[in-house]
């Protein structure tokens, strides 16, 4: 009897040590959804600070293998990071809960904003022209940033141009998977035989039977959904194809999901140019993931079940993706041809990024001078003044309805 009232009370010890862990992570994850401004790289500074220097939930060399993998896998690499850290205190649910706390702040604001816009019929307002301005500034910042980090020699640079001017002269999605499968090729023979790091600290208490089945499901996602999609009208069949797909492929960050999402959805007849890129301004100025922005085009697209879809499925890819890499990355990892396919996919990243800024950003936002104007003020305080991407919205929209009123 006191052995069985010993156990139950062990037992019910260890589900309350549990629920608190599982409540903590949901809310320091949430506290870092509402805090976090500034994009992916700011996202990993908050995630060091509040994780690492605070929380003491793992060390600094796990946190940078962390970094390492999620920039060797496609999808949203902060929040991938984040879903990690999640995963290593709480297992896979953990990871879930991480999830929801980082992204639902942004989710419901872009959500919300969605709603604002196409019941208010905004759409030839100035306050839409501006975030479009808007838009040119800060992809602009982000591509040069970016270009210092990946492209930092002549021959990826020479590489991100030519990935550049083959996507501007033959504009598919289906041409950007050719850039990134090519990049990879020339960055294995370029590099392969460069001093890479390859070791790694990284343990997380996933089986590789998990792991396997994990990939797998991925896979059968990837290849079984364009093929359903095509078989069946449903939009939510569809929208759900697109951005599980989106989410699959998409190499760099947020940023660099707005032309795969752009030339999927704006010819397709889901949204149209303005609303796309209108909402992809307001994106810039709320904490959180940019990969959020599906939420909003989900919303306008087909409601709020369109906005839970796009979101489940965008981020769908990095869930199957971390659980079933985790268990063998300690292995891949120390293959140097990987490390090596994986610089010169991220030039390529580059090159996508700098299509995208052209067509349809640049072209569709810039029409005259005061357009020009506006956005160079808000280039300029993003990368020489350093403002937070959030302030830089605020003051460049304000900058420009106020010039628009007056010229």
């Amino acid at each position: 009897m006191v052995s069985y009232i010993y156990r139950n009370y062990y037992i019910g010890v260890s589900i309350l040590n549990s629920v608190k862990t599982y409540l903590e992570i949901l809310f320091v994850a949430t506290r870092l959804g509402l805090t976090s401004f500034g994009g992916p790289v700011a996202h990993l500074a908050y995630f060091q600070e509040e994780y690492i220097k605070r929380k003491k939930w793992l060390d600094d060399k796990t946190y940078a293998d962390l970094i390492a993998l999620c920039q060797f896998l496609p999808g949203p690499a902060s929040s991938q990071v984040g879903i990690s850290i999640g995963m290593i205190r709480g297992g896979v649910l953990g990871g879930i809960l991480a999830w929801i706390g980082f992204t639902l702040p942004s989710v419901v604001a872009l959500i919300l904003f969605a709603m604002y816009v196409v019941q208010a019929d905004l759409m030839d307002s100035t306050f839409i022209a501006a975030l479009k301005v808007v838009a040119v500034a800060v992809v602009a910042h982000a591509i040069l940033n970016m270009g210092k980090k990946l492209t930092p020699d002549l021959p990826r640079i020479a590489f991100a141009i030519i990935a550049a001017g083959l996507l501007l002269l033959v504009p598919l999605a289906s041409m950007q998977l050719v850039v990134i499968g090519v990049a990879a090729l020339v960055g294995y023979i370029l590099f392969r035989h460069k001093e890479l790091d390859t070791q790694t600290s990284l343990n997380i208490n996933l089986s590789k039977i998990t792991g396997a089945v994990s990939l797998s499901l991925f896979f059968l996602l990837l290849i079984a959904l364009p093929l359903i999609s095509q078989s069946v009208t449903n939009v939510y069949v569809q929208l759900f194809d697109i951005f599980y797909r989106v989410g699959s492929l998409v190499f760099g960050g947020g940023h660099v999901v707005l032309p795969l999402l752009e030339r999927e959805l704006v010819p397709n007849g889901f949204l149209s140019e303005e609303m796309f890129l209108s909402g992809y301004g307001a994106a810039q100025a709320i904490p959180g993931p940019l990969f959020t922005f599906s939420s909003y085009l989900g919303q306008v697209a087909s409601g709020l079940t369109g906005a839970i879809v796009a979101t489940i499925g965008i981020f769908l890819p990095s869930f199957l993706l971390l659980i079933g890499i985790l268990p063998f990355w300690k292995s891949i990892s120390q293959f140097k041809a990987v490390r090596a396919a994986l610089i010169g996919v991220n030039a390529s990243v580059v090159g996508i990024l700098l299509a995208a800024f052209y067509d349809p950003i640049f072209t569709s936002a810039v029409a005259d001078s005061v357009d020009f104007a506006v956005a160079l003020v808000g280039f300029s305080l993003l990368q020489f003044w350093k403002k937070p991407a959030w302030l830089v919205v605020i003051l460049t929209v304000v900058l420009y309805i106020l010039v628009r009123e007056l010229v």
